[in-house]
């Protein structure tokens, strides 16, 4: 056997998250990969991160080493440590507060080293030395100066401002149009507190006019659970919103297509979500309007393009075909809205003669929808949104000569019932308006295959509630008639409802 060398490097235990490992706690990088995912969990630092760039885990130590010392040393406010050049002036800080920022942190050890190799060894031999017994006695502390470049054009003076003004005062006063821009200097500070509060404002203060620049700000940050929240956020108020608020039209094609593929999605019908992306469409290229069009004129708009062929088989439309993918034309089954898309002329030919004849077979076979199958992503989708001034709220829907009353109930004021129930030709009011050519089955059965979801805000999370996929043969005389009951029990308001359901071969 041979003897160590004494004056080699030492092996050293030291506990990293839950286990005690042997590993080279002086080297930069440590070759136990175990270990160092245990400290960066316990650190909450990235793992991939700490393998780029092994100094920034020296750095998150030195912080916190640092923060623990100083709370000993009494640094009184007019006492400058470092002055922070960036962005064309000087921010006077101070060790305490700079030291919350990984960035500002960085800076101040290479300025500290100056020309040393090993400035963090520096700063730690110089925190080994004894606080100050009292409290009146301070050591005069020399000014430093250290320049920051930020490229981001996201972080304007008065965001960077606000964080730095952060980093005294975690409460402090915050606009949430200056929101992004705070989170964008949160992100180059590296100042993870800030980062965190920016994100939790911004999800709880999503609105029409926010939503495209809040979405944009995190994907760019990784703010994963700010991207989640516009997600659902534009999942419920994509179709009742669009065709109120302009400032939807800055909504990202990327976001746009996401949300059309969600189960989540509400929308009152097919044919309101159709419209819905159709709106969307016209504002992109109608940039100087400034007020939503009337219907009329969106139709009038596709209309004028030449007939040779449909507006996605132009150039301008290649990039729309993804997004009209998403859409569930099959659905649309009153000959009036058909007939609109005809003459529009935005779908190739080809698919509305499929959705023609989708609907004649399904006519000739009794209303049985041989050409869908699957619930979740081919079910025709009603909707209601419930708000707070009603105590009930319903309509009536037709499908293939079949009428459906879809239903909610407030029982009190948190409870509330949503259900659907079929209902005879002869107890509805004004058929007709629901189904041209006098079109109503006569069959005492229809088999349904059906789910009823409800999704409401509350203190900025959705609360979602759903039945079971259920398959039921509905008939016109109770308890038949009537659907499975979702009851709910929630403060949230307004509550979108919807009912989705496929008519199974009989």
């Amino acid at each position: 056997r041979t003897m160590l060398n004494p004056h080699s490097t030492r092996l050293e235990r030291r506990i990293v998250g839950s286990s005690n490992r042997w590993r080279f706690p002086k080297d930069a990088f440590p070759q136990d990969l175990l270990a160092l995912s245990q400290v960066c969990k316990a650190m909450n630092i990235d793992f991939d991160d700490a393998l780029k760039d092994p100094d920034r885990l020296c750095l998150s130590k030195i912080q916190k080493n640092v923060s623990e010392n100083l709370k000993n040393v009494a640094i009184q406010s007019r006492d400058t440590v470092v002055i922070l050049k960036c962005l064309g002036s000087e921010w006077e800080l101070h060790l305490p507060q700079l030291l919350q920022s990984g960035t500002l942190t960085k800076l101040y050890l290479l300025a500290l080293g100056g020309g040393t190799t090993s400035p963090m060894k520096e700063l730690e031999n110089l925190l080994q030395a004894p606080a100050p017994r009292k409290v009146q006695e301070k050591t005069a502390i020399n000014k430093m100066v250290i320049s920051l470049k930020i490229t981001d054009p996201m972080v304007t003076k008065v965001a960077f401002a606000m964080a730095l003004k952060n980093l005294y005062s975690s409460q402090a006063e915050m606009n949430l149009d200056d929101a992004p821009g705070v989170l964008a200097s949160a992100h180059t500070l590296q100042f993870s507190s800030l980062f965190q509060r920016c994100v939790t404002v911004m999800m709880a203060g999503i609105t029409p006019n926010n939503i495209s620049n809040f979405y944009l700000a995190s994907c760019k940050y990784k703010a994963e659970q700010l991207t989640t929240a516009c997600e659902k956020w534009l999942d419920m108020n994509l179709v009742p919103l669009m065709g109120t608020q302009i400032s939807l039209r800055k909504i990202p094609k990327e976001l746009l297509h996401k949300v059309l593929k969600s189960p989540r999605l509400f929308t009152f019908s097919e044919f309101h979500l159709v419209k819905t992306l159709l709106l969307w469409v016209y504002l992109q290229l109608n940039h100087r309007i400034q007020t939503i069009p009337i219907y009329e004129t969106m139709m009038a708009f596709f209309h004028s393009f030449p007939k040779k062929c449909s507006f996605l088989d132009r150039n301008a439309g290649h990039s729309l075909m993804s997004l009209s993918l998403c859409l569930r034309l099959h659905a649309i089954t009153k000959g009036k809205n058909l007939e609109d898309l005809w003459h529009m002329n935005f779908f190739p030919d080809s698919w509305l003669v499929q959705v023609m004849a989708n609907h004649y077979h399904a006519l000739e076979s009794g209303g049985d929808m041989v050409h869908v199958t699957d619930l979740t992503t081919q079910a025709m989708r009603f909707g209601l949104l419930f708000a707070q001034e009603y105590t009930t709220h319903s309509k009536v829907i037709a499908v293939y000569g079949f009428f459906f009353e879809i239903k909610g109930i407030k029982n009190d004021t948190t409870s509330y019932s949503f259900y659907m129930q079929r209902k005879r030709h002869t107890d509805v009011e004004f058929p007709s308006s629901l189904c041209e050519h006098g079109i109503v089955s006569l069959r005492p059965e229809r088999l349904v295959k059906y789910k009823i979801s409800a999704q409401t805000l509350v203190d900025g999370k959705w609360q979602e509630f759903r039945t079971n996929e259920v398959t039921q043969k509905f008939r016109c005389i109770k308890p038949s008639c009537k659907s499975q009951v979702l009851k709910i029990q929630t403060v949230g308001i307004p509550i979108y409802v919807s009912f989705s359901f496929i008519f199974p071969r009989s």
